[in-house]
């Protein structure tokens, strides 16, 4: 007898929470709610930046197509997209943030920028150009360079590409 009762409180309590959770709009876990789109195209970002470091573009435009894949349902596409991404890298700077006491570098910072102009086409409203930038803080000591370089560039790109996607299509 107690068996039946805690199966039945079991579903009508699944029952509550889904019901809760379709009633009240389009849910998913990254926060994009419902996209009025089927496809989306990145096109190629360009390193218009004064110090040119090899392969960034590409590295940025694939983190970007990636990390809208693994978040939406969405297609990409080559040619007309719904969603448009398109921009250029237009800072990659390496400056010293701390000294020590005989006036060295004690701490150096990359920094990256992005332009990206957004345009989605079934809803201009949302359209948009913005700068979006990150910076990546390291031991003046150190070479950035092969491995350490590639994790750098990673967290930084995580971080903007991350920026980009909630500023398009998570409204954050």
């Amino acid at each position: 007898m107690m068996i039946k009762r805690t199966c039945k409180l079991q579903l009508v309590i699944v029952f509550l929470v889904g019901l809760l959770l379709t009633g009240c709009g389009v849910y998913n876990f990254t926060g994009t709610g419902k996209i009025d789109a089927d496809t989306f195209q990145v096109n190629y970002f360009r390193n218009t930046a004064e110090i040119v470091e090899p392969g960034i573009e590409r590295d940025f435009t694939l983190a970007l197509q990636d990390l809208i894949q693994n978040q939406t349902s969405l297609s990409l596409t080559n040619s007309d997209g719904d969603l448009l991404y398109e921009g250029e890298i237009v800072e990659y700077r390496i400056a010293p943030m701390t000294a020590t006491a005989d006036q060295r570098a004690a701490q150096n910072r990359l920094t990256i920028s992005v332009n990206v102009r957004f345009v989605n086409k079934k809803k201009s409203e949302d359209d948009f150009e913005k700068r979006f930038s990150f910076f990546y803080d390291y031991p003046a000591t150190d070479q950035l360079v092969g491995a350490k370089l590639k994790a750098a560039v990673e967290e930084i790109y995580e971080r903007i590409t991350q920026d980009i996607f909630n500023e398009s299509l998570a409204k954050w």
